[in-house]
């Protein structure tokens, strides 16, 4: 079978004999065939286009059989609007109902326990949580460094409210959580008021995977646990029967591709019925009066989803979670692990004629405990860094899609790149209003981001190889000739 569907591959060419070693170092790769079938059936267009696609951290690829089948659905169907009881409107609540619950059933999330929240995405399902909380000055916020600024953002709820605010450090190089610190910062829970921690089971920065044992140990000190999902669930199963954090956000793009526009919070009864959301809005309320000044909201989640559903999608919802239950996590997150070790051990062996790296890395070596997401920075023959939006240019040059900048993390960011508290704090009392290129012009000599090169579904050894081949080309070369 050749390793690059669509192009033909000499038996004996270096692709090939790279393909081999592979094979021999990584041979659990080989169950993970039917993805190469997969791939050449459902995403044939990569190979049309000859793109090489690995930012799947940014977001998931869609199967053909994805799209024809919302698509038969949408012209074989007639849908309303889901808010009434007219026949089109029950075809519709009956599809919405159904697409609830087969997330619930994909995360082995109890329908006893769980509740599944449409949303625009997973920021929409933080910013749900984070104005409905019911922090006061008693309460504490506690969340790690390296998260999503979506996560950050609730920050400024928790401030309003005049909580306590708190950061749990992450440690360079490998970026995991200092254990004996964040266990310091959940005995620190104040058992009166209402605490919240945040955390990501995989850094959309670094590829760390958190334990979620942090879950069950932060709840019997007094803390709700909001665990962010949207990196961790594409590649990794997620069982909430085994493990019960109090919110669970996501975004299903970033699973299967498409729909865009449509996330979920999955959040414990007993924790949704804490929240207090500070406006009502159509669909969310049983009876609203003007002249008596009073509303009052739904139970469960038709209370918390604000005007009309984006009810068209959701039958792609369900279509996506098929798709990947058809393929398996174990495939999936077994061809990750070992498209991911051996980037690791090409990237770490690059180096230039005097012995120094090109590249370096945040995050871990190997892939205990991490996902596929590799974020580093390439470095010249003196140690100087290379720009990382001169690294996305050369890429895009060769049809390579990576990301670059600090993926809306800045905890992640701050620390890998060695950004102080105080040069921050500096830099951000030179103006009130500060773009990008200020900021750059500030740091000066340090990088204000990296690259970002993320493996995933339909990722095979040729995409892999291309990107160290690239790689290769900023070997002995000074950052002002790249």
């Amino acid at each position: 079978m050749s390793i690059r569907a669509g192009k033909a591959i000499r038996p004996n060419s270096v692709l090939e004999e790279e393909f081999n070693a592979f094979q021999q170092r990584y041979p659990t790769y080989d169950r993970t065939r039917l993805l190469d079938e997969l791939r050449r059936t459902e995403y044939s267009r990569l190979e049309r286009q000859g793109q090489i696609y690995l930012d799947y951290t940014g977001g998931g690829l869609y199967s053909d059989h994805q799209v024809q089948s919302h698509l038969d659905l949408l012209q074989n169907n007639v849908f309303g609007n889901p808010h009434s009881t007219n026949p089109t409107s029950q075809v519709t609540t009956h599809r919405v109902e159904s697409a609830r619950r087969s997330v619930l059933s994909f995360f082995n999330a109890s329908p006893d326990e769980y509740e599944c929240i449409f949303t625009q995405n997973a920021s929409g399902a933080l910013k749900l949580v984070g104005e409905a909380y019911p922090f006061t000055p008693d309460s504490q916020y506690l969340l790690t460094f390296d998260n999503h600024n979506s996560v950050n953002g609730i920050r400024e709820f928790a401030r309003a409210r005049g909580a306590a605010i708190h950061y749990a450090p992450v440690n360079p190089p490998e970026m995991r959580i200092d254990d004996g610190k964040l266990a310091a910062l959940l005995d620190q829970a104040n058992p009166e008021a209402h605490n919240l921690f945040a955390y990501p089971a995989q850094s959309n920065f670094s590829g760390v995977q958190h334990d979620l044992a942090w879950v069950d140990r932060a709840q019997q000190k007094g803390w709700d646990v909001l665990l962010d999902a949207a990196a961790f669930a594409p590649t990794n199963p997620l069982d909430l029967s085994a493990v019960h954090p109090d919110f669970v956000c996501l975004s299903f793009y970033k699973i299967f591709g498409y729909p865009t526009g449509v996330g979920a919070l999955i959040a414990r009864r007993g924790a949704l019925a804490k929240l207090h959301r500070p406006w009502f809005a159509g669909g969310t309320i049983t009876v609203a009066s003007v002249q008596g000044d009073r509303y009052f909201l739904h139970v469960g989640a038709e209370g918390f989803e604000d005007g009309t559903l984006n009810y068209l999608t959701l039958p792609a919802v369900e279509i996506g979670l098929e798709h990947i239950q058809r393929i398996g996590y174990d495939a999936i997150h077994t061809r990750v692990a070992c498209l991911t070790g051996w980037l690791l051990e090409q990237f770490s062996g690059l180096r230039h004629s005097n012995d120094l790296p090109v590249v370096k890395i945040y995050g871990p070596l190997d892939t205990h405990m991490r996902g596929g997401t590799i974020t580093m920075n390439f470095f010249d023959p003196r140690g100087h860094f290379v720009d990382h939006l001169r690294v996305e240019d050369r890429a895009n040059q060769k049809q390579i899609s990576i990301r670059t900048g600090c993926f809306c993390n800045p905890g992640g960011g701050e620390l890998a790149l060695g950004l102080t508290a105080g040069e921050l704090q500096t830099c951000f009392s030179l103006k009130s209003r500060m773009e990008f290129q200020d900021f750059q012009r500030c740091i000066d000599d340090k990088s204000t981001g990296a690259v970002r090169v993320s493996v995933g579904l339909v990722s095979n050894f040729a995409d892999v190889y291309h990107l160290i081949d690239f790689a290769r080309q900023f070997i002995d070369k000074n950052s002002d000739e790249v």
